[in-house]
């Protein structure tokens, strides 16, 4: 059950990223959509209704969550580029991809949105300095500071995370 539930293992927090790492990084947010988009091409509607794995999400709310989650982190980026410290708003994702947006609409909806934002949020990661990526927010329940280059790892790790629950079910499926 965890490998389904963490098919590429759980995120570990680096104690510091490369410059490199940063690069390898931001191309994974820049290629995510299309990766994502080829992933879920073709599904039909029952397809896209299945669970990746027992008690979790189908492939319709990952996509949507996607979108969600990657929406809240890019505007954390924003806060923590423009002020001192922000502490962020956080958000119930299991609620979130409860509704119906998230649980009954069509993914291409989540896809286009995904497609535009991470085109964005490429753009800003490639004109951020070193000393920006140093910058940090505060997450309201962790009361923890978290740079911009540990989040940035979080969520090129997100994007391979959900990816892998896709292409692995396709897989066990024979889709």
């Amino acid at each position: 059950m965890e490998k389904l539930k963490y098919p590429l293992g759980k995120f570990s927090n680096p104690e510091s990223v490369s410059t490199e790492e940063i690069k390898g990084y931001i191309q994974t947010i820049e290629d995510f959509p299309d990766k994502l988009i080829h992933a879920v091409f073709g599904l039909f509607d029952e397809q896209l209704d299945t669970q990746y794995r027992p008690d979790g999400w189908t492939i319709r709310q990952v996509v949507h969550h996607l979108a969600d989650s990657h929406l809240n982190s890019y505007v954390r980026f924003k806060w923590a580029l423009t002020e001192d410290n922000p502490t962020i708003k956080a958000y119930d994702e299991v609620l979130w991809a409860e509704l119906e947006d998230a649980s009954s609409a069509p993914v291409k909806v989540s896809l286009k949105l995904l497609e535009a934002l991470h085109s964005r949020w490429a753009m800003t990661l490639k004109n951020m300095s070193l000393k920006d990526f140093q910058r940090k927010f505060i997450h309201p329940e962790t009361k923890k500071e978290i740079s911009l280059d540990t989040n940035l790892a979080s969520y090129a790790w997100h994007c391979n995370h959900h990816l892998a629950h896709i292409v692995n079910l396709k897989q066990q499926k024979g889709w």
